[in-house]
């Protein structure tokens, strides 16, 4: 350390320029100073200075000697050139730069998944009783497939009681027409009245409209009969069922639920700003709860703007998916093209107050922190839409525990650029 001593005589001088020196005015005054009341004023104000000048970091010591004859101070002061301390680093961490990629432009809508089309399944004939269910909730059916069976007893005697009516009326319709046929015979004999002859004709036909009730009852009969067996409409899965053995069933009551082809839908819910960026067969990537991505195709865009929440029912048609089930809450993005963008780390992205952070590395190693608008994640790379340039430096490894100003020490080797990240899936 370099000291400077000095013994210097004080001649007098007034309070207040003591009160409002600086340190080299005070230097110059205590040449002349001859008063030792403000000699000792003096030596409190260069103490204050000293102070001062010890907060930042600069060191100075004073030691004032007063003689009982001649009053001389002695003032040891470090060297003006003095040096800083050693500041020691708040944390190593690895840096990187901004990386460009191709960044599919994309705006987002939530929506349920529902079934493409639900066929309700139930009952055609009236008091009839379950026998056996044949389906349960998640059966693969096909079309024509035996669902559930009912109870036969009383439609088979129905049918045989309509099969022996029907040939009832067969024989007297036979009868009826050869009662018709003599009497046309006999008509230009003169043996009947024309009335009498008419009457076999009238009873010929009444026999003949007989039979076909009959055969129509018959095959009223027939058709119950094989609506003892309930049958799917079409291919798909079962999604609910209803009927239980021993149970008596009404007309139309439902019995089973299935969907249609086991096709799926997302009907999402969009703003109505939004609703000149959708059209039919765009592309559109939906995200399930657990997290799966499930792609789908824009199918139907409906024609009006709900009232009450004034966003517009998009149908997108979703691929087939075991992540994908109906009754899900789900949030999509339509995809609306590529463009380039700037994308990070997520580890060098700082959440903090609701605002995302970054921290850029000076060349002084010092951080500063800058605020920055994020856009869309995916894989482990966040775009950022504002705040920085290629070529800006930013903390990644550690950049959650900096704060602004810190000195950070940088691990050499990760000090490079990081590689550029794929597209995003479509």
């Amino acid at each position: 350390m370099n000291l400077v001593a000095s013994s210097i005589p004080v001649p007098p001088f007034e309070k207040e320029s003591v009160l409002s020196s600086t340190k080299e005015e005070l230097e110059e005054i205590a040449l002349s100073s001859k008063s030792q009341n403000l000699q000792i004023k003096l030596m409190m104000k260069m103490e204050k200075i000293m102070l001062n000048n010890w907060k930042k970091n600069t060191i100075a010591v004073a030691v004032v000697t007063m003689l009982a004859s001649g009053i001389t101070v002695t003032t040891i002061v470090r060297a003006a050139d003095e040096t800083k301390a050693t500041a020691k680093p708040a944390l190593t961490i690895t840096t990187t730069k901004p990386s460009s990629a191709a960044i599919t432009a994309t705006f987002g809508a939530s929506g349920n998944i529902a079934a493409w089309q639900e066929a309700i399944i139930g009952a055609e004939s009236q008091g009839m009783r379950v026998r056996e269910v044949r389906a349960n909730i998640g059966d693969s059916v096909k079309q024509g497939q035996v669902l559930a069976t009912f109870a036969t007893e009383t439609v088979t005697a129905e049918l045989a009681q309509s099969k022996a009516n029907v040939a009832e009326a067969e024989a007297a319709l036979a009868e009826a027409q050869l009662n018709a046929d003599r009497a046309k015979t006999l008509e230009a004999s003169g043996a009947l009245s024309s009335q009498q002859i008419n009457q076999y004709f009238t009873l010929a036909k009444t026999a003949e409209a007989r039979l076909a009730a009959a055969r129509a009852f018959a095959t009223v009969a027939q058709v119950k009969l094989s609506q003892t067996q309930v049958l799917a409409p079409d291919s798909g899965t079962i999604s609910a069922r209803a009927a239980t053995v021993g149970s008596v069933v009404q007309s139309g009551q439902e019995l089973f639920r299935m969907v249609r082809k086991n096709r799926l839908e997302w009907r999402a819910e969009v703003t109505a700003a939004e609703l000149n960026n959708v059209s039919v067969g765009q592309k559109v990537s939906l995200t399930t709860p657990a997290g799966e991505v499930v792609a789908g195709t824009v199918r139907i865009v409906a024609p009006t703007v709900d009232p009450l929440t004034r966003n517009v029912q998009v149908f997108v048609d979703l691929v087939p998916s075991r992540a994908a089930k109906a009754g899900m809450f789900a949030r999509g993005e339509f995809q609306l093209g590529q463009a380039a963008g700037l994308t990070i780390p997520q580890q060098a992205l700082v959440i903090r107050d609701g605002f995302a952070f970054v921290f850029l590395v000076k060349p002084d190693n010092r951080v500063a922190q800058v605020k920055v608008e994020a856009g869309r994640r995916f894989s482990d790379r966040v775009e950022i839409r504002k705040g920085l340039t290629a070529e800006s430096l930013i903390a990644a490894q550690g950049a959650g525990f900096l704060n602004d100003g810190d000195l950070v020490k940088i691990a050499p080797q990760a000090a490079t650029k990081l590689p550029t990240p794929s597209a995003p899936k479509k």
